[in-house]
């Protein structure tokens, strides 16, 4: 059995966690961590069970933080929720569909792009003993998803007549597409769409569930932990029992690592992940193309003065790039060029890289009438580097002639309010690792809140076209005309793609099987 969920020793062991790893890595070397393994009987696959708690921090939301997935907006909230909640499916560009199927087992696709049919994984039981049926990922996907204002469930309903889903039996869903696609698989399957029993409305501790690991306690702000879902499809998990706790500074997850308070930091700071480097006790686990995360700032061209196109060339222009990948990230990223998804099939890399100019964006200011222009760039440190590299940006565009200032928000903030956040005038952003046309259709197709003021009907037309070739080669040649598009006329500045930097404990296994790195998920993890 899983060690109870101590509040109090949690909160103790976490400030002494970020006390030591200020005394420097030497004394952290010879820190000794508890050995959480216990012994467990054997699993549905042919491996032993190491048993155990595996114990993970994440930066959460604080006092924001909540249980319903489908509005709660930090990392957190999701990975608690993935493993509480099973999901569709994962992204995998090494399966046949191009995604690794959870609760279904497999969906078909109609010769003319209209209609998609969801076949459910028969024998998939939810905690209360109750079996899942076509009529849970209905409600999941239509009463659910469907109105969750976040952008990534967004996506589902704008490509999907979730109205006119309906069951045929308890094992198929049959989904009307909006328009033809025939990328809708990635949509989902992204590893974020779970599913929730027919009828619930609100979320709470001992709901059923049909994730991995079943709910045992949950404090916002805190931590929550589990316990090992003994009937989960598939495959049950290795460990007893998870933890997930909530810190949201770097160096303080870095600390509890090393004291040996937990066995997995999630995106470290590139400065914090450096002092782990030479601790032989500690694995650092970077997230491998594609699952690197776009670092943005998003100019909103509802409003002068970005709604002139010079101004938004030359705030692209000012942005030294390499500089930001040196120094923030201690050359551990890639340098970005004002287009997500780096990595996927469908990435634009024909588009040449922008060049660092200032003197160019300068002149171009000044025909804008927008010399000495004064703007606030709103950040927050949603995942490590966001704040940094903002302020790197704001003295970047001093010399460029722009009068620019850094507003920071409490950690889990940024995103909070999203209707508040998409009217800002220049806010910082970060991309989820997903294929770059459904980005497009899930941030920035058809005046999306999170498109920032971007409405262009002809790029929307080209993307929903490229997006309706059945012919790999034929959408990727569309969707490249799209991008750059995007990357002429666009309001984006991204300028670096970093990988999320996670530290483990030597011994800790099977993460990454869970696909979904920058989410992950411990239905495989194991410890020594």
């Amino acid at each position: 059995m899983s060690r109870p969920f101590d509040r109090r020793a949690f909160l103790r062991r976490s400030a002494t966690g970020a006390a030591a790893l200020a005394v420097g890595p030497g004394l952290l070397a010879a820190c000794s961590t508890d050995d959480p393994a216990t012994s467990g009987k054997p699993g549905g696959g042919s491996s032993p069970r190491t048993g155990g708690t595996l114990r993970a921090a994440f930066v959460g939301g604080g006092a924001s933080e909540t249980l319903d997935f489908f509005n709660g907006p930090s990392s957190l909230d999701l990975v608690r929720a993935r493993a509480w909640h099973g999901t569709l499916g994962n992204l995998d560009p090494s399966a046949p569909d191009g995604v690794r199927y959870g609760v279904l087992k497999g969906i078909d696709i109609s010769a003319d792009l209209s209609t998609y049919t969801l076949h459910v994984r028969p024998g998939v039981r939810f905690t209360d003993g109750s079996k899942l049926t076509s009529a849970d990922i209905l409600h999941s996907l239509s009463a659910l998803a469907g109105r969750s204002m976040l952008p990534v469930y967004k996506l589902a309903a704008m490509n999907f007549d979730l109205a006119a889903a309906r069951a045929d039996g308890d094992l198929k869903v049959v989904l009307p597409t909006l328009r033809p696609i025939a990328d809708g698989r990635m949509i989902l399957c992204q590893g974020n769409f779970l599913v929730v029993k027919d009828g619930t409305r609100r979320f709470a501790q001992g709901m059923p569930s049909c994730g991995p690991f079943r709910l045992g306690e949950f404090t916002p702000g805190q931590g929550s932990a589990f316990t090992r879902y003994d009937e989960h499809y598939g495959h049950v998990p290795h460990l007893d029992g998870l933890e997930l706790r909530s810190i949201a500074d770097s160096t303080a997850r870095a600390g509890a690592l090393t004291s040996g308070e937990i066995d997995f930091a999630h995106d470290l700071a590139p400065v914090t992940a450096r002092t782990l480097a030479d601790n032989g006790n500690i694995e650092i686990a970077p997230t491998r193309s594609p699952y690197l995360v776009g670092l943005s700032f998003q100019m909103n061209m509802s409003a002068a003065p970005f709604d002139d196109p010079r101004v938004r060339e030359a705030f692209k222009l000012a942005v030294d790039r390499e500089a930001m990948v040196r120094t923030v990230f201690h050359g551990d990223a890639v340098v970005g060029n004002d287009l997500p998804s780096i990595g996927f099939p469908d990435y634009a890399e024909n588009v040449p890289q922008r060049a660092y100019d200032p003197d160019r964006a300068r002149k171009l200011l000044k025909a804008a009438g927008a010399e000495g222009v004064e703007v606030v760039l709103t950040t927050g440190p949603e995942t490590p580097g966001m704040v940094e590299m903002a302020t790197l940006y704001v003295e970047d565009l001093k010399k460029a002639g722009v009068r620019a200032s850094v507003r920071e928000l409490p950690a889990g903030q940024l995103y909070a309010d999203f209707a508040a956040y998409s009217k800002l005038p220049l806010a910082a952003s970060y991309q989820m690792p997903i294929p770059a046309l459904s980005t497009y259709q899930m941030s920035t197709a058809g005046g999306s809140p999170s498109a920032f003021g971007w409405k262009q009907a002809e790029v929307d037309a080209l993307v929903s076209t490229a997006r309706a070739q059945p012919d790999g080669t034929e959408a990727r040649k569309l969707g490249t005309r799209a991008q750059r598009e995007r990357w002429e006329e666009g309001n984006q500045v991204l300028p670096v793609f970093k990988p999320n930097l996670n530290a483990q404990a030597k011994g800790v296994s099977g993460i990454r099987d869970d696909l979904f790195e920058q989410f992950p998920g411990f239905s495989q993890a194991s410890l020594a």
